[in-house]
Formats: C-alpha cells, structure tokens, sequence
C-alpha cells in the first residue's frame, strides 16, 4: 500500500521511525516531508500535503505528526475526503479504519516514543475498512454531511 507520511517539527523526531517501519513492512512511503528539521514550518501545510496525496491518488492513506497529533487532524480534516484521528493505542488505530474508514493516522511524537509509534503504524497498515452494511451506512452518513457543506 501507497501510505504518505508528513511531519512538522513537532513530528519530525518521529517521522523516519514511521517511514521506517511501513518499508519493513513492505509498503511504499510518499514522503509529503518536512525534508529537514525546520522550527518554524506549520502543520497545517504537512496535513494539506498528505490529504491532497490521498485525494489525487498518489496514497492510499497518510500518516501525520507534529507535537500532539491534534493540530495536525483538525487541519486533515478540513480536506473532503480525508477521515483522520489521533490513536495513543493500537484499537483505536485500528478499529477506526475497520469502522469508520479512517484514512489518515495522526500521532503525537511529544506523546508517544518510538516502539509504540511503531506498533501504532502497524495496527494501522494492516487495519481493513468492515463492509459489514451498519459500517457503510455510517461511512455514507459522514459522507453525506461533506457533502451538505459549503
């Protein structure tokens, strides 16, 4: 699978960890950056180029990082299209792709360290998407409130 990765500098210590682990687990990282450690770049521009990498195809899903893992949610989900949460645990990293359709995994390098980072990736790489009909249903309905906005 095709997964972009992006981090501001608040992620950053945790970003080649994360790129690490999918290419050990034989997936191909799209390197949304930031390429080097800069303090002052923003996290509302990683989470832009990790959603605008999954709605043009280039990635299945992404992987966001900066300090906390909120800011860099709340900025992916602006994008149509892009479902992205913050998972501490490895449930919730998965259970949100296989009921809710999550396709983007936002973690907190200030909250995490490296080896749960990794069980986080891996809990989220391997997740499918249930198409048991109540989880569409639900998938549909948070569509449809996209959809309604203007």
């Amino acid at each position: 699978m095709k997964i972009a990765v992006g981090a501001d500098h608040g992620g950053y210590p945790l970003k080649q960890t994360v790129m690490d682990e999918l290419n050990r687990l034989g997936h191909t990282v799209v390197d949304c950056g930031a390429p080097a450690y800069d303090s002052k770049d923003d996290y509302p521009d990683l989470a832009r180029a990790v959603g605008l990498a999954i709605l043009r195809g280039q990635a299945e899903r992404g992987i966001l990082l900066c300090g906390s893992g909120v800011g860099a949610s709340i900025a992916a989900n602006k994008l149509r299209g892009v479902r992205a949460a913050v998972c501490h645990d490895t449930y919730s990293a998965a259970q949100g792709v296989e009921h809710d359709a999550m396709n983007v995994l936002c973690l907190g390098s200030r909250i995490i360290g490296e080896e749960l980072a990794k069980a986080l990736v891996r809990a989220f790489a391997a997740a499918r998407f249930f198409t048991d009909p109540r989880f569409q249903r639900r998938l549909d309905k948070v569509i449809a409130i996209e959809q309604e906005q203007v």
